[in-house]
């Protein structure tokens, strides 16, 4: 088992296959013009494999893709089917843009749920998020996941001033559609330009769903990130993920590989481990990977807290979100 200094069990491993992306979006993006990583420093498939096999050695259940766009990565498709081999839930986030022409590979590696990045429902405004014209295609495929059995949980970064106000049209559209909404509070990474009064609070959200809905809160488990609601009638559900105003980091049982093999314990640490180096070499990597995990910090990588207007986000020493994965 892969244990940290709070007795906190983690199996889950989150696998960045690039840091590359056809969006882009300003909250994960520094800029426009970015300098992805050389192929030649990301994961190549076999050791994505095998980098994840050791980890499900150690104890790991679940893996989920993430990126930059993971689908744009030109043998994404042959990465899924290896990993379909281990015992594992696998799964995967999104941006849906190109999630057509992977049904089948998804199909085929027994992938039940996806989570898919769609912070409105305006194609304007979605032109202006991720400067691509692509809202079309992104709804369509989102009907296509769906139509195709798979379980939809739609990822919304609430940003006050931007999308704030259309909070219940994600609720209205679960009232007949079985998508899974997981709002997600605004949270500071290098280059994002983050600012307090950008965030939309858990309990904001809640105040501005009650204005139209009657909700009910769900029961979860000790692992889930997002507080879990349902409303009477609707076909799907809602959640907040509260990273900034209420932490779930005590049922933390997340790991991140990042596209060019470093080990994050968090999201927010400072530090990180290279396992790809001493796995090229073919050194035993266990042991680093339980280094890592003694140094877990208790609450959001040691770097801030939950009071808001004490975050100076200049301050905080990360990478940029799209170098580290959803």
């Amino acid at each position: 088992m892969i244990v940290d200094r709070f007795n906190r069990v983690h199996n889950y491993l989150r696998i960045s296959i690039t840091d590359n992306c056809n969006l882009r979006c300003f909250y994960c993006m520094p800029e426009e013009d970015y300098d992805f990583t050389p192929a030649s420093r990301l994961m190549q498939r076999e050791e994505i494999y095998g980098l994840a096999k050791v980890f499900v050695d150690e104890g790991v259940t679940r893996i989920r893709l993430t990126g930059g766009e993971p689908l744009v990565r030109k043998d994404a498709g042959a990465i899924i089917r290896s990993l379909s081999a281990l015992p594992v839930d696998l799964t995967m986030t999104t941006n849906a843009t190109r999630l057509k022409e992977f049904i089948p590979v998804l199909k085929e590696a027994n992938i039940k749920s996806i989570n898919i990045s769609l912070d409105t429902l305006d194609s304007d405004k979605f032109l202006f998020l991720t400067r691509r014209d692509m809202f079309s295609t992104v709804q369509a495929n989102i009907e296509l996941a769906i139509a195709a059995g798979f379980i939809v949980k739609i990822n919304m970064v609430v940003m006050k001033g931007f999308n704030d106000n259309e909070i219940n049209d994600f609720i209205r559209w679960s009232r007949d559609t079985p998508v899974h909404i997981r709002f997600i509070e605004f949270m500071p990474f290098t280059g994002n330009k983050w600012t307090s009064n950008k965030v939309f609070s858990l309990d904001e959200i809640l105040g501005r769903i009650s204005t139209q809905h009657v909700f009910q809160p769900l029961t979860g488990n000790e692992h889930d990130t997002a507080k879990l609601y349902r409303i009477e009638g609707h076909s799907g559900s809602f959640g907040i993920i509260s990273t900034m105003t209420s932490p779930f980091c005590s049922g933390c049982n997340r790991l991140r590989l990042t596209a060019d093999g470093k080990l994050k314990n968090c999201l927010f640490s400072r530090g990180e481990t290279d396992l790809l180096t001493s796995f090229r070499q073919g050194k035993d990597i266990r042991p680093l990977i339980h280094s890592n995990i003694e140094l877990k910090e208790k609450e959001l990588g040691g770097q801030f807290n939950s009071s808001l207007q004490q975050i100076e986000a200049m301050g905080i020493e990360n990478r940029s979100m799209i170098t580290i994965g959803g």
